[in-house]
């Protein structure tokens, strides 16, 4: 609002000074001299003469105007320098510059100037904690933003990326802020996402599911326009399902596992009940034999029990381990003279190497041998007959490193990534029998004794089976 110039009376008082110090030296000095001249020319025989009059009220008048002059000078000067003050103050002002700014708190008598002045310093405070609120608002949501485990990228209309945070850079192999302004055509090659953010544009907001990556991941999209408070803007939010997905695959594989393992020994024991019941029993030999075939279905079903509660107590830290200083050559041979027999049994050579001066290992000796034949009885399995299993101890520094070698068939790359996972069990060995916990079991033991444990194998070449366990230091005992 234009406001209209205001003829303001104390910008004028310099003047005032002057006619009131002209009129305080007419009255005070002219009526005397006046009269002083009159009188002395009238004793002179003289006619008064004005012209010194007028002389001396010009004098009177310049002596007042050079005091007023001076006077306003001095005054003016202040105000420009009040004034330059200022005008610094609203330049840092406009530059973000607050803390630094300088507003003189003697502005002089002029109460714009002092109402400038105010509003400037108040202008400056409530910018600078608006600022600092924006600040901290930014910092939370970068912090957020940096934090989150779902991926979030935003772009403009016209495809321009203007946001990705750390998930997303990671998602789509970006380093570094290097994704802002490319186009999201070339970060995104997944026509699905593709097409979803151009359905996102025009305020549809839809999700979708793919599978991602060549590490297959399972993301669920959800693309979100942002027109009503980001005019022009539209998000994209990256939802990684990979866990949830391998639980579910967990959770059918358990399913099928175990109602096939199930399926075997119940109908084992329903067909041998029906043999009885239909006149096996009076055949006492034809009995015998049905009802140590029973006993060995229900020691299957016993081991199957046995295993799925042994799991859960590890998982849930209710599992005992009693650690005690051991030698590998003693672990390694309890668990080959444990299976030799079964070994044998289906054709297979069962062997060992372990050097007597390795170091000691503080482990459990019953859990540790409790891997051993784990990773044994997996060996038989894929080991045709007149194969051959070895295991071996070494020294690798700070650890002992153990191995069970068998030139079976070999395990597959798909099979090598879960085969460690609970109920996980491969095709080939749904014949063999087992829940597919005992790997699972394996790798939570190691890990308990602050080992690690893994496979390298081959198609038809044969797996070896590594873990290791830390050992004893040289002054232990």
């Amino acid at each position: 609002m234009k406001k209209k110039i205001r003829f303001q009376l104390h910008t004028l008082w310099p003047i005032f000074l002057v006619v009131a110090v002209c009129v305080i030296a007419f009255v005070s000095f002219f009526p005397p001299i006046v009269r002083t001249i009159q009188e002395h020319a009238i004793e002179l025989g003289e006619v008064p003469n004005a012209k010194p009059l007028l002389l001396l009220l010009i004098t009177t008048l310049a002596f007042g105007l050079m005091i007023g002059l001076a006077v306003n000078i001095y005054n003016t000067n202040e105000r420009f320098v009040v004034l330059e003050n200022l005008k610094a103050a609203i330049k840092d002002l406009g530059e973000g510059q607050f803390r630094e700014i300088y507003v003189p708190k003697y502005v002089g008598n002029m109460p714009e100037l002092k109402e400038l002045g105010d509003a400037i310093r108040t202008t400056a405070q409530q910018a600078e904690e608006y600022i600092n609120a924006l600040k901290k608002q930014k910092n939370m949501l970068s912090a957020v933003l940096s934090n989150m485990t779902d991926g979030v990228l935003i772009a403009n209309e016209d495809g321009s990326i203007q946001m990705m945070n750390e998930a997303a850079e990671t998602l789509f192999d970006v380093k570094n802020d290097e994704g802002i302004n490319l186009q999201i055509s070339d970060v995104i090659q997944q026509s699905d996402l593709l097409e979803l953010w151009n359905k996102t544009k025009t305020g549809k907001a839809e999700t979708i599911t793919i599978e991602f990556g060549q590490e297959p991941k399972f993301l669920q999209v959800v693309g979100i326009s942002l027109e009503e408070d980001l005019p022009g803007l539209s998000m994209l939010l990256f939802q990684d399902l990979s866990h949830t997905h391998q639980l579910d695959i967990i959770r059918r594989d358990f399913v099928s596992n175990v109602s096939h393992e199930l399926r075997t020994p119940v109908a084992g024991l329903k067909a041998i009940s029906e043999t009885l019941l239909d006149g096996a029993l009076d055949e006492p030999a034809v009995a015998r034999k049905f009802v140590s075939r029973m006993n060995s279905e229900v020691d299957n079903l016993t081991q199957m029990i046995n295993e799925l509660l042994e799991l859960s107590r590890i998982e849930a830290g209710e599992y005992s381990f009693y650690f005690k200083p051991a030698t590998p050559i003693e672990l390694i041979s309890n668990a080959v003279e444990r299976m030799t027999l079964q070994a044998e049994r289906m054709g297979i050579i069962l062997s060992y190497d372990a050097p007597d001066d390795l170091p000691k290992i503080l482990a459990d000796p019953i859990r540790v041998s409790q891997v051993f034949i784990n990773l044994i009885q997996n060996a038989i399995k894929f080991t045709p007959n007149g194969g051959h299993i070895h295991l071996t101890a070494q020294d690798a520094g700070p650890k002992v490193l153990f191995s069970v070698q068998d030139d079976g068939v070999g395990i597959t790359k798909r099979d090598r990534i879960r085969i460690f996972e609970r109920f996980y069990k491969v095709d080939r060995a749904r014949s063999g029998g087992g829940t597919g916990l005992g790997l699972s079991i394996s790798k939570h033991i190691v890990e308990k004794h602050g080992g690690h444990i893994w496979v390298e194998s081959e198609v038809g070449q044969g797996s070896t089976f590594y873990f290791s366990l830390p050992a004893v230091p040289k002054d232990g005992s």
